[in-house]
């Protein structure tokens, strides 16, 4: 009799998560998910404006995505998250969200000046501070801006 062991069968790598990849991949991840919020591709020159980056840098960078298989990337028509891009995305959102709140409501931070601010710590922070300041804050929804955060799930309210 054949034996059936798990050596000769393929397994799946675990998806990424955002500790796995760069703080420069999150960030692209975070703003594909924003401009994306349509479900419509995103183009490398709308992604280039929004990161401040040159439209070449974009390419390379959506070419890294795509190997990595957190973006769909069709040449001249543009790019799309796939799951495991968006989840990233989405954990990164409710890092810098927290943060955004936390700021603002025990620090006294400026909603001027709590983007910035979040924007630096969102990559550093650690899922169990994250859990202990969503507790914290009472369980919140939405940010200082009004944007929702994403549970601890990471799912989101989408708008109407």
């Amino acid at each position: 009799m054949p034996s059936h062991s798990a050596a000769g069968k393929a397994q799946k790598a675990p998806e990424p998560v955002a500790a796995d990849v760069s703080d420069a991949v999150q960030d692209y991840l975070r703003e594909l998910y924003k401009l994306q919020s349509d479900g419509e591709r995103v183009t490398t020159t709308a992604l280039a404006r929004r990161m401040a980056v040159t439209p070449p840098s974009t390419t390379a960078m959506i070419k890294k995505l795509a190997a990595l298989g957190l973006v769909e990337h069709v040449p001249y028509h543009g790019v799309r998250l796939t799951r495991p891009g968006e989840r990233i995305a989405l954990e990164v959102l409710r890092h810098h969200r927290l943060l955004e709140l936390y700021l603002t409501q025990m620090l006294n931070v400026g909603v001027d000046a709590v983007h910035s601010e979040a924007d630096r710590l969102e990559h550093a922070l650690s899922e169990e501070l994250e859990s202990r300041i969503d507790e914290l804050l009472g369980w919140p929804t939405h940010g200082p801006h009004g944007d929702p955060i994403p549970d601890a799930q990471l799912r989101i309210e989408r708008p109407e």
